[in-house]
């Protein structure tokens, strides 16, 4: 509660948060944005392999074209922030080993995302990770690895995962059980077969909108055919425990009012196999009509109230509950992605404590194909013509070889899969030299000898 009180007394004390960025797209440019305004912190660099848009970035958020420097050794970019500049590189291992006391990795690619993390922690600095595919991939490997180092590596507040940690710590620390946990989408069955080709008839984006140039097709499919869904509540149930149902999401039609009737136990009039989960639900009905009260951009905890007197109080408050006054829903109708990363930056450098982190390792995403592939074809990745993610859980998934969507992009088929398949290692050649390769293997075999769950 005294964050914004914190970092004021590290401006008076001239000793404001070293912060660097890899990565220049939306979510940093949002954060961009709202740490210059912000007492305590100091943005000393972005590394971004597009100079233009990194400076453009820069310009777009409110720096003043003076402020902006361009350097490529880590001594340079520290001689150019001691000058008052925010310092733009397309070297991110420079602007890593500069003096910094956290890096936020915004790439939005695993291989990355894994390198510029376990780099940024070898170096003895904090880190963000907006990257979420990184996250899903290997993040219990990066955060045993900032363990070790008595470093925090975190998901990023403002970006579902980590508000919906904040959710379950405030559920579990008033002494009720966690249901479920989730965040709203638009969802509807079909979309799982979107390409980057169909993808803008369903987001309704304007003409304009699209000539801006800043948003990318496959990106934004990621979203529409559920990977990214099963990307963020892959991060969230490994962050908190919370195991996956055997069919993965199943993406309900829910609203706000009917959170704490549908999203329980079927032992107990809902559609959960078990509790203990974690789902994603859909803003319209299956044909399109309007849910009222809907959670597109929202996230929400079901609870379970274990005694008579917590139940007696939930009936007497306008609560969101279920008809039995046993089962309660707590939700947020937004998130502001960007412009909410600072709670990340202040409580990792001034508290050292993540804003939600891969503390055990119980979920996973695989690809599975979006049509029938035949032998020689290659994969396109997250959000692409080829295959989608699907949430499972991890000890099915390590176990059954399947196929991370982190690594699927530039595998080649060696056989084929039929359309709605999980896909293995065993189908796919993959390129074996990758960090984000080795890494994940790495996972893997700790985890099938019993040392990371």
């Amino acid at each position: 509660m005294n964050l914004f009180n914190s970092l004021r007394q590290r401006e008076a004390d001239n000793k404001p948060i070293r912060i660097g960025i890899i990565g220049a797209g939306t979510f940093g440019e949002m954060f961009l944005a709202q740490a210059r305004l912000t007492p305590g912190m100091k943005l000393v660099g972005v590394a971004e392999l597009d100079l233009v848009k990194a400076r453009q970035a820069c310009l777009d958020a409110g720096w003043p074209a003076e402020a902006i420097g361009s350097e490529s050794s880590s001594s340079a970019i520290n001689d150019g922030a001691a000058g008052g500049k925010i310092i733009l590189t397309d070297n991110p291992e420079a602007l890593i080993k500069a003096d910094l006391d956290v890096v936020i990795e915004i790439t939005g690619r695993a291989e990355a995302g894994a390198y510029h993390a376990w780099t940024a922690i070898e170096n003895g600095k904090h880190v963000i990770m907006v990257n979420i595919e990184a996250d899903a991939l290997v993040g219990r490997v990066l955060n045993q690895k900032a363990g070790e180092k008595g470093l925090i590596y975190s998901l990023a507040y403002g970006d579902q995962p980590a508000i919906i940690c904040e959710l379950i710590d405030w559920a579990r620390t008033i002494g009720v059980e966690v249901v479920c946990a989730g965040k709203g989408t638009r969802y509807q069955p079909e979309y799982r077969y979107s390409t980057p080709e169909t993808v803008w008839e369903h987001f309704g984006f304007s003409e304009a909108q699209l000539a801006s140039g800043k948003f990318n097709p496959q990106m934004y499919n990621s979203f529409l055919d559920g990977t990214k869904s099963a990307i963020e509540m892959c991060a969230l149930a490994n962050a908190s425990g919370l195991v996956p149902q055997p069919a993965g999401l199943g993406f309900p039609p829910v609203g706000v009012q009917d959170l704490a009737n549908v999203l329980k136990p079927l032992s107990a009039g809902g559609i959960l196999e078990h509790g203990g989960t974690v789902e994603v639900v859909a803003s319209e009905q299956r044909d399109g009509s309007p849910i009222e009260g809907h959670m597109r951009w929202g996230v929400y905890v079901v609870f379970r109230a274990t005694s008579g007197h917590m139940r007696r109080f939930l009936a007497m408050h306008d609560f969101v509950k279920d008809a039995s006054g046993e089962y309660g829903a707590a939700y947020r109708p937004y998130h502001l992605i960007g412009l909410e990363l600072g709670i990340s930056v202040a409580t990792v450098a001034l508290r050292g404590e993540a804003t939600g982190t891969a503390g055990c390792l119980v979920a996973d995403v695989a690809a599975v194909a979006k049509k029938d592939l035949k032998t020689g074809d290659s994969l396109d990745g997250e959000g692409g013509y080829t295959v989608y993610g699907r949430l499972v859980r991890a000890d099915q998934s390590i176990t059954g070889d399947y196929l991370p969507i982190g690594l699927s992009q530039g595998g080649k088929l060696r056989r084929p899969v039929t359309k709605d398949s999980i896909l293995t290692y065993q189908d796919v050649t993959l390129d074996v030299n990758t960090f984000s390769y080795r890494m994940r293997r790495r996972l893997e075999d700790d985890f099938k000898s019993g040392i990371s769950h």
